[in-house]
């Protein structure tokens, strides 16, 4: 048919040009490693981003290599963010916490050409610099970066004409089981996914925001919020190396942020250091929190004792990553508290472009009545279709969905609540018990910090639940497992009270600041419930 719209690439290219354009004087600051600040403008922004793909021609990497960043959350990363997948390169962004033995998978598997890295993070590599077969130059972020900057030309550079459906970047899942597997993310998929990360029923961006970026960049494109920001124009600060509550506070207080986003932990703990710490916060009007579930009691005291709107959002590295986000339909607002915030703290509603089901183990799909439990599925245009070079993709895939590896119910508003993964359930006498609706539950206990739940082998039922339990450091030695035993009883049915509670010093983490289940699972793969031996023994 002829008279359609032109054929316009949805590329990072335009986002880029286009801000240094209409946004010149917006500021961008980064904390440094001595605690001071330093700041400069979205033009300032655009001609070293500009000068760095000059600077990727002279070092001999060819159009879709691959050049890694090692990196903090840093301006001098934003800038590779764009200077690669722009110049038609691939920026494959390096999870600095992994360990080494994944960190060399990863950087051979994706044959990466180049590696940016930060002065600090240099012995990181060291161990694993001989086992690197592909690299050719490792570049530090520091004198030798603004070194081989200040020698690149100054005029503008001739960016390509790249296909919207050409590799941008790429980002390795976090590897709870097995090796990590490479997601490829298009120009497409991400200037889409920031569009859909800025409607007024998700993030809400725009030109008026500061947003501080805690999410670390190094893990699915910072939850694509450095693309959103600059989509947006907004003023963005970047926290560094520092994530620790003091860190965090004197960073929205001073830098009078309006927005944020983080795992849950990072925002307990700020919670908790407030309370004897008192900052203002005044400014921030809305964070979003993901990785896992953020504890309902949270989000109820950040909205009444500060004013700040908690949404929560659920994602995946294979989602580019966000699919839901939290958000009160206008009907629903005027609830009773119980029941608002009872809905606030579900994982919320897919995201215009993200088509979401759930289906039974059959595969048939069931429906959204809020009591149906299934395997949540999607398909999307920010939604990975198969994994960089990898097998494993064959088994990902059910007609053209995306199977997540989550459990979810949706209700008829069309609300998600993810009930846990299907590795973390506990199987119990055949019946379901989830992990992350206990976890839930016991950490709104208001001596408890952070709290796990995993299946320990039950000779009778299979398995039943343990409760690892981290009791916040002034109630160390004032809380016992019948004090949780008895706050659970009215709040979960009798047959989900757990077999056992443990007190822990810490639930451990996974390199994305996530609960690791695996770890805890390990820990306690030799652990004897108390009275299963006698259970069995008396069938």
């Amino acid at each position: 048919m002829t008279g359609l719209m032109m054929d316009y690439p949805l590329t990072l290219t335009h986002i880029l040009e286009r801000s240094a354009k209409i946004y010149p004087s917006r500021e961008i600051a980064s904390r440094l490693h001595d605690g001071s600040m330093h700041r400069y403008t979205y033009r300032d922004f655009h001609r070293r981003v500009h000068r760095l793909a000059h600077a990727l021609d002279s070092l001999g990497i060819e159009a879709g290599d691959r050049i890694a960043t090692l990196c903090w959350n840093s301006s001098r990363h934003l800038e590779l963010y764009f200077a690669i997948p722009c110049s038609g390169r691939v920026l494959h962004t390096l999870n600095l916490r992994l360990a080494p033995e994944q960190l060399a998978y990863i950087i051979n598997h994706a044959e990466d050409r180049v590696i940016f890295a930060d002065a600090s993070l240099l012995p990181i590599l060291e161990p694993i610099r001989s086992q690197l077969r592909s690299v050719k130059h490792i570049v530090v972020l520091d004198d030798e970066y603004e070194t081989m900057l200040a020698a690149a030309p100054e005029e503008p550079y001739a960016w390509p004409k790249l296909d919207e459906n050409r590799a941008a970047a790429m980002c390795y899942t976090s590897a709870t089981t097995g090796d990590p597997k490479g997601v490829v993310y298009s120009h497409r998929s991400l200037f889409l996914h920031s569009y859909g990360t800025c409607m007024a029923d998700t993030f809400a961006l725009s030109e008026r925001d500061t947003i501080l970026q805690l999410v670390p960049m190094f893990h699915a494109n910072g939850w694509g919020i450095p693309y959103a920001g600059i989509m947006t124009g907004s003023r963005l600060v970047f926290s560094g190396r520092h994530l620790q509550a003091a860190d965090i506070a004197l960073l929205i207080e001073n830098e009078r942020a309006t927005f944020s986003a983080g795992v849950p932990t990072l925002w307990m703990t700020l919670y908790s250091h407030l309370e004897s710490h008192p900052h203002d916060i005044s400014s921030l009007r809305m964070v979003v929190v993901a990785g896992s579930a953020l504890p309902r009691q949270f989000v109820e005291l950040y909205q009444k004792k500060y004013g700040i709107h908690f949404m929560l959002a659920w994602g995946m590295t294979e989602i580019t990553p966000i699919g839901t986000v939290t958000a009160l339909k206008s009907h629903l607002e005027s609830l009773p508290d119980e029941q608002r915030f009872n809905l606030m703290a579900r994982h919320g509603l897919p995201l215009a472009g993200v088509d979401l089901r759930i289906v039974d183990a059959e595969g048939k799909e069931l429906p959204w009545d809020g009591i149906a439990v299934g395997e949540l599925q999607a398909r999307g245009p920010w939604v990975t279709g198969g994994y960089y070079n990898d097998p494993r993709s064959l088994g990902s895939f059910m007609d053209g969905w995306f199977r997540t590896g989550d459990v979810a119910t949706i209700d008829a508003e069309g609300y998600i609540q993810i009930t846990d993964r299907t590795r973390d359930l506990v199987k119990s006498g055949g019946e379901w018990i989830s992990s992350v609706d206990l976890e839930n539950a016991i950490m709104a206990h208001p001596k408890v910090a952070e709290a796990a739940v995993v299946g320990i082998f039950h000779p009778k039922w299979q398995e039943r639940p343990l409760a690892c339990v981290a009791p916040l450091p002034e109630f160390k030695d004032q809380i016992t497992k019948q004090e949780i035993l008895d706050f659970l009883a009215p709040r979960v049915a009798k047959w989900w009270l757990p077999d056992d509670v443990v007190f822990i010093e810490a639930v451990p983490k996974t390199s994305v600041g996530k609960f690791n289940k695996r770890a805890l699972r390990e820990q306690f793969k030799d652990y004897k419930l108390p009275g299963a031996e006698a259970a069995a023994s008396r069938d």
